[in-house]
């Protein structure tokens, strides 16, 4: 007898079930975006109990918390072994963007990310169409649903000493670097079991706001519209039955190179849809330092080599060695000769040359049209990529690290997994997908809320973004719908 449980640590709702409701608002998409809208939506109509909201994963629920949360994970071990298993390679199919993985599960990439939560370079954010002081609030209250925290290294002898080595070298745009970690204890009943921040947090939030419609291993290949406005969305099941949910609202949140693909094959007018695909130029390389050189209080190190305009890139400096965040079950086993981190990325041009299409010859199993990238690098990205490891080079010698220069390498386009900008934000549709506030130009009720929607890609990771314009899409929603 094959036992099989029902894995209902979320409540689900059956396609055959939601396609008998009319949807407020209907999501596609669980990371960051599409957990972000929803936490907001319900968190605003907490009391307003006809309101209908439901979202759609294609993937299945795969963990119900970060992958640094599983007692039976390190940092190695989730990205080394963890994250292989559970996510999709494009390798053969998309040579031009050979770095791309997608996770197609519940909580996408926000299962694996690491965290790191810088805002964008501020000279950067004057040129998007959202008002300063808009874009602030918004990413201060990104910054509380996140729990960011720059305290994650704070009382670490070997996170002092570089701090003090690298602003006495002049690089004094190194400082703690700001982390999607909630340090809050658990007491009194609380509990505070998942300190790295998923979207399966915002979920959660959501669930306890109010009641929300959720399906998994739901494929939505089209978006359905009428009159110029969209009507709701065509879904799979995974054994290929075809459902019609509809809905006032459709926020797209399915990633940055999905999200195209499903507009295009729905016929969604837009000559910028698809176009600017933007990724970071990323290098990660490692070096060691003699552990003698730091007190007994050893503790890690997490740092950040934020980006200015005369370097267009950060780093983020990790360790030691893979005690960045490591299980308490685990003997922290030091070795004379500690390893130094450097994860880096640099800004790459925004070029509508640089895009997602679709190819009706290459189908899935489903016989949907997959989506192909042209995608190349500009000789100032180039460039670019040459000053991230000359940065690398300055910031290792500054602390004292012996840097191993055969990692100095290039990684392959779409690595970095910070893939943005195909349905980005503007106030023109020749050059924009979306209007400000994330609206498919030209087709009421059609929303964009993941990495596509972001105007441009500065050197940060685009999650803090994402999730700011997302509770920003949030709010607009709701003053819409009266």
């Amino acid at each position: 007898m094959v036992v099989k449980y029902k894995n209902n640590w979320i409540p689900t709702k059956s396609l055959e079930e939601m396609s008998n409701t009319n949807y407020d608002v209907l999501i596609v998409g669980s990371g960051p975006g599409g957990g972000a809208t929803l936490q907001r939506l319900c968190e605003l109509w907490k009391n307003q109990g006809a309101k209908k909201i439901g979202i759609l994963e294609k993937g299945d629920k795969l963990f119900h918390s970060h992958s640094l949360n599983i007692p039976t994970q390190n940092v190695n071990t989730a990205r080394d072994v963890l994250l292989g298993d559970n996510s999709t390679t494009f390798e053969e199919r998309l040579p031009q963007f050979s770095g791309a993985r997608m996770v197609y599960a519940l909580g996408g990439r926000s299962l694996f990310w690491n965290a790191a939560t810088p805002r964008p370079i501020s000279s950067e954010l004057n040129k998007w169409p959202i008002h300063r002081r808009e874009l602030n609030v918004y990413y201060g209250m990104a910054e509380k649903l996140l729990h960011v925290t720059t305290d994650y290294a704070k009382g670490s002898s070997m996170q002092n000493v570089f701090l003090k080595r690298l602003h006495a070298a002049g690089i004094l745009e190194a400082d703690d670097m700001p982390v999607a970690f909630d340090m809050t204890p658990s007491r009194q009943g609380e509990v505070h079991s998942n300190p790295w921040y998923s979207s399966i947090n915002a979920l959660a939030a959501a669930q306890f706001d109010r009641p929300y419609d959720l399906a998994v291993n739901a494929y939505v290949s089209k978006v359905t519209t009428q009159g110029g406005r969209v009507s709701g969305v065509e879904v799979l099941s995974a054994d290929m039955r075809p459902h019609r949910i509809r809905a006032k609202n459709v926020v797209v949140s399915a990633s940055t190179l999905e999200t195209p693909r499903l507009l295009l094959n729905s016929g969604i007018p837009g000559q910028a849809i698809g176009r600017y695909l933007t990724g970071h130029v990323s290098i990660i390389a490692v070096g060691t330092i003699p552990r003698r050189q730091f007190s007994d209080k050893l503790g890690n190190f997490s740092i950040l080599k934020f980006e200015t305009k005369e370097s267009p890139y950060h780093i983020q400096i990790l360790g030691p060695d893979q005690y960045f965040s490591y299980q308490q079950f685990e003997d922290k086993v030091l070795k004379d000769q500690l390893m130094v981190a450097y994860a880096s990325f640099g800004r790459v041009e925004p070029r509508a040359e640089n895009r997602v299409y679709v190819d009706p010859s290459v189908k899935d199993e489903f016989g949907v049209p997959l989506q192909q990238v042209q995608y190349s690098l500009s000789n100032k990205d180039r460039q670019t990529a040459d000053q991230v490891a000359q940065g690398i080079r300055q910031s290792a010698a500054a602390m004292g690290v012996t840097l191993d220069e055969s990692t100095l390498v290039l990684r392959p386009p779409g690595s970095d997994m910070h893939e943005a900008s195909t349905c980005r934000m503007g106030d023109d549709p020749a050059t924009s997908g979306t209007n400000r506030h994330g609206q498919i130009h030209g087709v009421q009720g059609l929303y964009v809320a993941d990495n596509s929607v972001l105007p441009t890609l500065t050197a940060a990771g685009p999650v803090l973004s994402n999730t700011a314009l997302a509770i920003r899409l949030a709010d607009h929603l709701v003053r819409q719908s009266g």
